[in-house]
């Protein structure tokens, strides 16, 4: 299990029994996602510290040598010279790939299966992407930059993420008392889902978001403030370079639409989301 040699074929099921773990119970006993997430952390990080002692090993000071997220990180220092020890670069490393693993599956999964559970705005959204390659020229290889701000329609999503502010004073909600010092969990589904600011908010209605200017806090897929997510906007690039070649060259069918759904820690298929993907002629 330990092995870093299996590590490329159960690295996906590391990262989920990694994540589920953030929704579970805070019991740490066999049979509980809570354990399961600490085994597989284990896991994660002895595999990114072996791959940073052997790049550490063949590190090269050549100029031209091109260089990844790792060796980056070999040579950062900071404001006293100080470098980073293994152990910190293998978990900042199991941070930067939990937070843009599973959300932006996530993200990506549903908007498939909304759009082609809505045959209408899937024809939009096609047509657009259709459009670009219409205006492409001819010289051009492949999707660009300019090109993706002009999905306007694609760009109609939402996303989210967990913000853990601090209380700074004493708060009182709705008759019970917030200790200073104690941190908050801002649940942003139940601020998405607030029929007051969104009415019908369980539809998928990407029109709502025609001309619209959100209230401060009624919208934050990727928080807010100083805590605001810092791959936002990667995300979002990430899901649009997705789309634009899934919606011109597949078709995609569920196996089990009626699927229950798995709520914690995120909204999923319990099957997974088993699908049959067509390759368009």
């Amino acid at each position: 299990m330990g092995s870093t040699n299996c590590m490329p074929e159960s690295v996906t099921k590391y990262y989920t029994d990694l994540f589920r773990g953030f929704g579970g119970l805070d019991i740490n006993f066999p049979g509980f996602a809570l354990h399961r997430a600490l085994k597989a952390r284990k896991v994660l990080a002895n595999h990114f510290q072996a791959q940073v002692k052997e790049r550490r090993a063949r590190k090269t000071d050549e100029p031209n040598t091109k260089k990844g997220m790792i060796d980056q990180l070999l040579e950062v220092e900071d404001e006293n010279g100080e470098k980073l020890e293994d152990e910190d670069i293998a978990d900042l490393l199991l941070g930067f790939l939990l937070a843009g693993h599973e959300t932006i599956a996530v993200t990506a999964m549903w908007l498939t299966v909304y759009l082609h559970d809505h045959p209408e705005m899937l024809k939009k959204a096609k047509e657009e992407q259709e459009e670009i390659i219409k205006r492409r020229p001819s010289s051009q290889k492949g999707l660009a930059l300019n090109e993706i701000r002009q999905m306007e329609y694609l760009s109609k999503k939402q996303s989210w993420i967990f913000t853990f502010p601090n209380s700074n004073v004493d708060v009182e909600i709705n008759g019970y008392i917030i200790p200073k010092g104690w941190k908050v969990l801002v649940w942003n589904r139940a601020v998405h889902l607030n029929s007051v600011t969104y009415p019908n908010p369980k539809e998928f209605l990407p029109s709502r978001w025609d001309n619209y200017t959100p209230k401060p806090g009624s919208f934050i897929p990727f928080g807010a403030g100083s805590r605001r997510c810092s791959g936002a906007d990667l995300t979002k690039l990430e899901i649009s370079i997705f789309f634009h070649y899934f919606l011109l060259n597949y078709r995609f069918e569920r196996i089990n639409p009626g699927s229950p759904i798995r709520y914690l820690p995120s909204p999923s298929p319990i099957d997974n989301c088993l699908v049959k993907i067509t390759k368009l002629p």
